[in-house]
């Protein structure tokens, strides 16, 4: 049995979403093919994720010189214990699945502080004398993305930070296999829109049967 994260990055319901009725159309295909999985939804925009600020900073700059938690103040230790639980609930699941909208070429700010919540050192990464070592080897990842120009491929390609950055970011971090799902150009191409979203739900229902 595996432990699915699903992560959703995007504020509205599923109904006004393009990036989030794909992502739907994937987990109800992928719970029919692994019925036994757990699937946990994180959905960020209501979820509580400490910013790395002073507080979790300084914290973790004391436990590194010795200062046992008890003694953090009270702020920091609710921040440093919400992050372990964050991080560890990630190193816990085996797939994630991340789904998000582009917002002026990037993806929404709460991916970025989940992000900043799971890239621990020591514990999914590595620090040697020799390189990184990236501690995630374990899981696989797709990345479901909704954007209104089209940014995998043609003029706007260099724009394309969103997909780029999730996918360094697995990398850092060691995940081997990362799959991604496009549904781009519904705002430059509207009369397109519905076709767009149908094929991108087709390519969903295919990578379920083997993600």
């Amino acid at each position: 049995m595996s432990t699915v994260l699903y992560v959703t990055a995007h504020p509205l319901e599923m109904s006004a979403s393009h990036s989030l009725s794909v992502g739907h159309e994937f987990i109800q295909s992928y719970r029919e093919v692994n019925p036994n999985d757990e699937i946990i939804h994180l959905d960020l925009f209501k979820m509580d994720i400490p910013k790395l600020d002073a507080d979790v900073l300084d914290g973790w700059k004391q436990l590194k010189n010795g200062v046992s938690f008890e003694n953090l103040n009270r702020s920091t230790k609710f921040k440093v214990s919400r992050l372990n639980e964050i991080v560890d609930q990630f190193l816990a699941a085996t797939k994630i699945v991340v789904v998000n909208p582009v917002w002026n070429f990037l993806f929404p700010s709460v991916l970025k502080d989940y992000i900043d919540a799971i890239c621990v050192a020591g514990k999914t990464v590595k620090y040697t004398s020799t390189g990184i070592i990236g501690l995630a080897s374990d899981k696989k990842l797709l990345h479901i993305q909704a954007s209104g120009s089209v940014l995998s491929e043609g003029p706007w390609e260099s724009f394309e930070f969103s997909h780029r950055y999730v996918t360094a970011i697995s990398k850092f971090i060691g995940i081997p296999s990362i799959e991604v799902i496009y549904i781009e150009g519904t705002g430059a191409s509207p009369d397109q829109a519905p076709t767009i979203r149908e094929n991108a739900i087709k390519k969903a229902h295919e990578l379920a049967r083997t993600f």
